[in-house]
């Protein structure tokens, strides 16, 4: 096979052609500065029990735990008493057993390294008093046998923690989305946007229902509010483009790995005519299969 190590993505001789998503547990390695730390945290929030730098000792007892998360583990030269062959030795044990095990390695160009190396000021762990480029080069002769063997490599010469995040989501986390947690929040422009809203719509180009003596002391939960507010003649063809525009985004927030979105609906005071909409939002997406949670910023309670 063409072993280029500028390949962002590559399966390798003697790993699995059923992909990381079929195992259970995952091993993370590789070279120190290629991202192991954000590989981890991405594997984190798909659900994945993350443990980084575990003595390869406690390896099989971590897991074959019975336990009904997997589990992703950073090993790398760091690791005490750190051998590969030992590591390939405990992931061939594991494998045999209902336990199998894949391996994920990290790549990077060596200039790619250095230069990260030096923009952290953190000394490379196989030379803590030599060049840099001398402990790469140690580091990855000591991981060859590692990146040959392995299921899977990402080169990470080329991405920034973002891209790296979306490559494992995409690549490897296929079968497992990061959830995304929606909030729809209604408030009032009187006291400002919300500070964490992604989105923000505003709903004053509908009548306010504040005008209304009737109405005034309720709010947009009240059916009466409600009505009024649907009765607005804009207000059907806006909600329907609202909506649509929200079911298109979602799924890319959710395929870019935000784990968090707050979308925001704002009126005059915060009372009635974003809170109805807010509202009608909320249950909306919940029956498109977009669990949410609705708040009322500035709605006062009796």
């Amino acid at each position: 096979m063409d072993r280029r190590p500028d390949m962002a993505d590559e399966a390798l001789p003697g790993g699995s052609r059923q992909g990381l998503e079929a195992a259970p547990h995952v091993i993370v390695t590789g070279l120190s500065g290629a991202g192991k730390s954000t590989v981890l945290r991405a594997f984190e929030d798909a659900g994945f029990e993350a443990v980084d730098n575990l003595p390869l000792s406690l390896l099989p007892a971590l897991l074959m735990v019975p336990d009904e998360h997997p589990v992703a583990v950073g090993v790398d030269t760091r690791t005490r008493a750190f051998a590969p062959d030992i590591l390939l030795d405990r992931i061939a044990e594991l494998s045999t057993t209902r336990h199998p095990v894949r391996l994920l390695f990290l790549d990077c160009a060596d200039e790619v390294l250095a230069r990260r190396f030096g923009e952290t000021r953190r000394p490379h762990p196989l030379a803590p008093d030599r060049p840099v480029a001398d402990g790469i080069a140690r580091e990855r002769e000591t991981l060859a046998r590692l990146r040959e063997r392995a299921d899977l490599v990402i080169d990470t010469s080329d991405m920034n923690p973002h891209d790296l995040r979306r490559a494992v989501l995409q690549r490897v986390l296929r079968d497992r989305p990061v959830a995304l947690t929606v909030t729809v929040c209604s408030f009032g422009y009187s006291r400002g946007l919300p500070r964490d809203a992604d989105l923000v719509f505003d709903m004053r180009f509908l009548a306010n229902p504040h005008w209304d003596p009737a109405l005034r002391p309720l709010d947009g939960r009240d059916p009466a509010v409600d009505a009024r507010v649907a009765a607005d003649p804009e207000f059907a063809p806006a909600f329907a483009r609202i909506l649509d525009l929200l079911l298109l985004l979602l799924p890319g927030y959710r395929r870019e790995g935000r784990a968090y979105l707050t979308i925001a609906f704002g009126c005059t005071g915060g009372r009635h005519r974003s809170v109805a909409v807010a509202e009608r939002i909320g249950k909306a997406l919940a029956a498109a299969d977009w669990p949410n949670f609705v708040v009322h910023r500035d709605l006062v309670h009796p």
